[in-house]
């Protein structure tokens, strides 16, 4: 079953296969009684420590779901999208972690200027994060808002 978008959603990627989290349009993929574990961390507008608290709690919470020395490429997905958020926008962000039959990770910041995915250079340090999202996601993509946007990506199990 291919996902389609919900409004105001770009999809990317891989999207067969289930689909969970706020936007996944049904309810989920979690078995009878059980529900999708949720982390929602708050960061303040430039705060860059916020990326390794934010890819520990990942690892903590990864952990528990499956192998966490498997969790390498969601750590790494989860550090490149937060930190877009903070050193491209002049505001906090919202990072939501869902863990079920798969992983969906989404940061949300409050500034309504599209992500524009830009061409690494060899001297540069920027460039590289949505390409990493791109290559490395089962599906990623970008939702916007009234006010912001939703950068997200989702990894299945067996990519975790």
């Amino acid at each position: 079953m291919n996902r389609q978008p919900v409004r105001g959603e770009q999809l990317h990627g891989r999207t067969d296969g289930p689909v969970t989290g706020p936007l996944g349009g049904r309810a989920g993929t979690w078995g009878e009684g059980q529900r999708p574990r949720a982390v929602r961390h708050r960061l303040r507008r430039a705060d860059l420590t916020a990326v390794a608290r934010v890819r520990r709690d990942l690892r903590q919470q990864l952990a528990h779901w499956g192998d966490a020395g498997r969790s390498d490429i969601a750590e790494l997905l989860i550090s490149e999208l937060v930190t877009n958020a903070l050193v491209h926008t002049d505001r906090g962000a919202v990072v939501t972690v869902t863990v079920t039959d798969r992983l969906r990770v989404e940061v949300r910041d409050f500034v309504s200027r599209r992500p524009q995915p830009r061409r690494p250079t060899t001297e540069g340090t920027s460039g590289r994060g949505l390409m990493l999202v791109r290559s490395l996601a089962d599906a990623w993509g970008i939702r916007m808002h009234g006010v912001g946007k939703s950068v997200w990506f989702e990894l299945g199990h067996t990519a975790v």
